[in-house]
């Protein structure tokens, strides 16, 4: 196997599998602006592949073996199927081919200054925070995040400094491809139990994370699971934030505006620096606000312009994202998928002032669905309204037997649909003016939330 690192060094010609994924544009867009002559193939359309053809990078429709071309080297998602007719090809030539993984890992090392945003929950919008706090700062970052950004317009950006920001995954171990110079860890909740089997082993692997960081750890002082992971963690400098007066970061004097936006006080080494008003809702995103803070800071911004950018940040894309109000109905589009996930989201809807919350969601995995099916139904009772449709099985087979009707059964009230044409006529039938049409899901539940608006838009 040819180290990825060396063969970067040697070959100009490069194609991407599947190059119109969210986590492969941003990577494509960092080695077009280093000078490889790169290809592409997709199945699908969207703005990211208008993105790459706007570089003027080839794309291809559909996936064929001539697709490849001379390309010295091959990218592919891990989605991929093993007899994807371009992987199939590059391999029978003996073109070298790596996961997605990988490369995220060598464009990593290509920077003096890597931040990996990790933890359960929190990543995307963290990541999104910090980017633009450090565009604020005029500090330039490279950046590849899990969602849009609208400030830029896109998950990911080319800068031209040495500072790359990224969201750092821990889905089959993945982040620990990365080479961070600075290590982010929000918090550890059990998740992806279907491959770490443990949260001893989840731990563990968040624990090789930190002490991959070469500089620095900035973690969540208040989390007893972060803390675990901590332990041993080899010599380096590390920062702590939290709601607790024990932490290098801490949040003081909070209090809520219009109900679930939070203002605080940044403290720092015991000194204040300054009130800051969110205007992304809800208790966590305090947190998600002092270890972008924490960072930005770490990485040489100034505070005032880290605090400016952090209070312009209205959200990343998929993470309460306001889809508008029609016929009195607002619709906004969330990612949370875990249980733990859902209760800040819910309980931060619930403060709002809608007439009722209509939480409408999609579980993600049967394996998640399974192990967690008591959390599922005790959260899905907070909002007044409950809505879910079929498990979206992903990467899995149902070997479980478990089916959204049992999830249903556990939740009083809550009602479930085999379709999202289902799901539309139920909700747009019943719902009604100032209520809050929140869907929910890591698959493709924005899809019913964009029938609903389309459906109400069509009305006028």
């Amino acid at each position: 196997m040819q180290n990825i690192d060396t063969l970067l060094k040697k070959v100009r010609r490069i194609h991407f599998i599947g190059i119109g994924g969210s986590g492969m544009c941003p990577l494509a867009e960092i080695l077009h602006s280093e000078g490889y002559q790169l290809s592409g193939s997709d199945n699908n359309p969207g703005d990211t592949l208008e993105r790459i053809k706007a570089l003027g990078i080839p794309v291809f429709m559909g996936q064929r073996a001539e697709n490849i071309g001379d390309a010295e080297m091959v990218v592919y998602t891990a989605a991929l199927l093993p007899d994807n007719p371009e992987l199939v090809a590059a391999r029978t030539s003996g073109v070298p081919t790596f996961e997605r993984a990988e490369l995220f890992g060598a464009i990593s090392r290509l920077y003096k200054r890597c931040i990996g945003v990790c933890g359960t929950h929190g990543k995307t919008t963290t990541t999104s925070m910090l980017t633009q706090m450090l565009l604020e700062a005029e500090l330039d970052p490279s950046a590849v995040i899990g969602g849009k950004l609208p400030k830029i317009g896109a998950n990911g950006r080319v800068g031209k400094s040495d500072l790359f920001v990224c969201e750092a995954c821990e889905f089959k171990d993945t982040f620990l491809s990365l080479s961070p110079s600075v290590a982010v860890i929000l918090n550890i909740d059990e998740d992806h139990l279907d491959y770490f089997k443990t949260l001893e082993n989840l731990i563990h692997s968040f624990h090789r994370f930190a002490d991959m960081a070469t500089d620095a750890v900035i973690y969540n002082g208040d989390d007893a699971n972060t803390l675990k992971a901590l332990e041993g963690v080899g010599e380096k400098t590390k920062i702590t934030f939290g709601f607790s007066e024990e932490n290098d970061w801490y949040a003081a004097n909070l209090s809520t505006v219009r109900g679930a936006f939070y203002a605080f006080d940044a403290v720092h080494g015991g000194k204040d620096l300054g009130r800051v008003t969110l205007a992304v809702p809800g208790k966590h995103n305090v947190l998600n606000a002092l270890a972008a803070l924490a960072a930005a800071v770490y990485a040489g911004a100034d505070f005032d312009a880290a605090r400016r950018g952090l209070e312009a940040f209205g959200g990343a894309g998929r993470r309460f994202e306001n889809l508008g109000t029609y016929r009195g109905i607002t619709f906004v589009d969330d990612y949370a998928h875990h249980p733990a996930e859902l209760r800040v989201t819910l309980e931060a809807a619930m403060q709002m002032d809608f007439r009722r919350v209509w939480a409408v969601f999609q579980p993600f995995t049967y394996s998640r669905t399974y192990m967690l099916m008591d959390d599922f139904a005790e959260v899905l009772r907070i909002p007044d309204k409950c809505v879910l449709t079929e498990i979206m099985g992903s990467r899995e087979r149902n070997t479980y037997g478990v089916r959204t009707e049992q999830l249903a059964a556990k939740i009083p009230g809550s009602v479930w649909f085999d379709t999202f044409d289902e799901v539309a006529d139920y909700v747009l039938a019943n719902a009604g003016d100032g209520d809050l049409v929140l869907t929910l899901g890591c698959g493709d539940i924005y899809k019913a939330a964009k029938l609903m608006v389309r459906r109400l838009k069509a009305e006028n």
